[in-house]
């Protein structure tokens, strides 16, 4: 009798504490709002300066390139210094390159935007770091689920936000950045003022730096492990095709369709709203039913069809475009009047709806296909790790995320300029299908699955 009344005393102790963890989310969200506003737009500023695929690849990969390096060193700061302040700082970071981004007049002062928010907006190990202070073992990943939600959020409001500051500026290309910036000034001020320090000075001392420090060798003995190597191949490997979708996805909606701007941001809308409805509440279901196994599967001949009919997409511009309108809009934020780049812009003899119906059609399956693969994959990551290594396999999930964000973008801008504007995703289709039948025979269920 006492001892059933001690564990529904201590019950409460192990549920999530939302309140503690509002201002975290809030934060994180508000954050990703300022990211997911330049996305859509940021190869069209890159265009109005002449940078053609390669370069805008290059640019692409400059930002996960810095948080690759500089996700690890603020990590063990925080730990040194505490979360709080470290947070801070890296906002206040992301703020000031906005601010350049938007006051940018050369390319390479866009280039220059984009290593400096890379550098300060690796925060998130520090906002994982904050999460797991207060959160226990069996609420941890509920918590750490927060930090979807707020991607996810994200991606659904802040491409609605810079369409909206696009058409009310007449596709001033800097707007968005700006716009950005105010919700970069709101992060830091909902840090400093309205969230609480969750390590305790007792807790702050040297960071680990062996177990923080990534070595190329520690991926390679991961992918050489029989159950967890093709697990982080495959993740790489998605996230490599991943890369050069989502960053050659304006430019090639600009070339074969005639989308402006606006037209892009209204695209990644319905993107973003695909991938909240399969990760927010299709995720659950779907694995109860199908298990981690089947949707690695199955998510990617999903994606690897999605690819292969964008990359099928007839050149057929929207009935509303119009050459003239377009280059005017990349023009009003050039510093020059002669652009290269332009004479890539499709002719008006060819307009309907077809290649549009046929893009958002085929954006489905690779919309659902890239929600289910990565969690599915680090999930069955941690089912096949011995409890003691779930940190240090997350460790290499998160490496091979970032080596493929890193490299996505550059071998996509690469095959755009010298193979043509569907290259990035026939090439990323042909990837994914060679990859299938090699994770249909080594990717397993986890151990305790019926």
């Amino acid at each position: 009798m006492d001892t059933k009344a001690d564990q529904n005393f201590e019950e409460p102790e192990e549920k999530l504490d939302f309140k503690r963890l509002l201002p975290i989310f809030v934060i994180v969200f508000v954050d990703l709002m300022g990211l997911t506003i330049i996305i859509p737009v940021l190869p069209y500023y890159a265009i109005s300066y002449d940078a053609g695929p390669a370069v805008i690849g290059l640019m692409g990969a400059a930002y996960p390139a810095m948080q690759f390096f500089a996700g690890p060193v603020l990590g063990a700061l925080s730990d040194r210094y505490g979360r709080k302040p470290i947070l801070a700082l890296a906002q206040i970071g992301t703020f000031c390159s906005l601010l350049l981004l938007g006051s940018a007049n050369a390319l390479w002062m866009v280039f220059l935007a984009r290593i400096l928010d890379g550098i300060t907006g690796a925060n998130l190990p520090t906002v994982q770091a904050a999460i797991s202070d207060v959160t226990t073992a069996k609420t941890r990943s509920q918590g750490l689920g927060l930090v979807g939600a707020a991607f996810g959020l994200g991606f659904i409001l802040g491409p609605a936000i810079s369409g909206i500051t696009l058409s009310l500026t007449n596709n001033n290309y800097s707007a968005p950045a700006f716009v950005a910036s105010g919700f970069a000034l709101l992060s830091v001020l909902l840090t400093s003022f309205m969230f609480k320090e969750t390590l305790p000075p007792e807790k702050r001392g040297a960071p680990d730096q062996q177990s923080r420090k990534f070595t190329f060798g520690r991926l390679i003995e991961g992918v050489r492990e029989p159950v967890t190597g093709i697990l982080l191949v495959t993740l790489f490997v998605v996230q490599l095709v991943f890369g050069a979708f989502q960053l050659m996805f304006a430019p090639f909606t600009l070339t074969t369709l005639g989308l402006n701007s606006v037209g892009n941001t209204i695209v990644f809308l319905f993107f973003g709203v695909l991938a909240v409805i399969v990760q927010g509440f299709l995720i659950r279901k779907l694995t109860a039913r199908f298990g981690e196994r089947n949707l690695v599967i199955g998510g990617l001949l999903l994606m690897a069809i999605g690819l292969f009919v964008i990359a099928m997409t007839p050149r057929q511009t929207v009935p509303w475009y119009s050459q003239a309108a377009v280059t005017a809009e990349i023009l009003q934020s050039s510093t020059s009047d002669d652009i290269e780049q332009l004479r890539l812009l499709p002719p008006e003899t060819n307009s309907g709806y077809l290649g549009l119906i046929v893009l958002l059609v085929a954006t489905i399956p690779v919309s659902f296909g890239s929600g289910v693969l990565s969690p599915s994959v680090n999930s069955l990551l941690t089912q096949n790790s011995a409890p003691e290594k779930v940190g240090a396999v997350l460790g290499l999930s998160a490496s091979a995320l970032s080596l493929g964000n890193i490299f996505g973008p550059l071998w996509g801008g690469a095959t755009f300029d010298f193979i043509g504007a569907n290259a990035p995703f026939w090439i990323g289709s042909l990837v994914l299908l060679l990859l299938f039948p090699i994770a249909l025979r080594r990717v397993q269920a986890p151990p305790n699955s019926e």
